[in-house]
């Protein structure tokens, strides 16, 4: 039913926690499909790149395998290149699932809240 990779970052989700004094905070929620999913990122941000992530997830297998996932192509990217990190890269690198659950791809939906709030925190 699941992938390999959904299974494996499921098992094992990376950068789990909190952070404390973040550069950016930001929360992403499932969508009308998988509304109970929702997922926390919190950056820190060292010369225009993101330097740590970390994350807390709530919900379904894919809603935790994605924002391990999400938060491990973030890490060590420039800003523009984590705001390329979308839904449907997600989920084409986390590969086969039902598509009822695409709604459970909330890693990258928090991971862009962070960032917006990191520019507007740069902008104060």
């Amino acid at each position: 039913m699941y992938s390999e990779e959904i299974l494996k970052h499921f098992q094992n989700p990376q950068n789990v926690g909190a952070m404390e004094d973040a550069d950016g905070f930001g929360q992403g929620t499932g969508g009308k499909k998988c509304p109970e999913d929702v997922a926390h990122f919190w950056i820190r941000v060292t010369q225009g790149r993101i330097a740590e992530v970390k994350q807390k997830t709530r919900g379904c297998p894919v809603a935790i395998a994605a924002s391990s996932l999400t938060s491990v192509l973030a890490e060590g990217k420039t800003l523009e290149e984590a705001q390329q990190i979308t839904e449907e890269k997600v989920a084409q690198v986390l590969g086969e699932m039902p598509e009822r659950k695409l709604d459970s791809i909330v890693g990258p939906r928090a991971l862009q809240a962070a960032i917006a709030d990191y520019q507007v925190q740069q902008t104060k």
